[in-house]
């Protein structure tokens, strides 16, 4: 899964750690969603998409599949 994140985090000015604090993670679980390492759950993504005024599906998005 791809994501958006880190994009959208400098469009708005905010750092791993204050994105955490906004939604209630760590800095080490945004870092991981960034890198794709986690995927978020459901409630995680909601959050994040409505923190950015944007959708869920323009902040992530699958991979095409082979």
């Amino acid at each position: 899964m791809k994501n958006n994140i880190k994009i959208e985090r400098a469009r708005h000015n905010l750092t791993q750690a204050d994105l955490a604090e906004k939604i209630g993670v760590s800095r080490q679980s945004i870092n991981a969603i960034e890198k794709g390492k986690y995927i978020p759950s459901t409630l995680l993504a909601l959050k994040m998409a409505r923190l950015f005024k944007m959708s869920v599906e323009k902040l992530f998005s699958l991979e095409a599949e082979d």
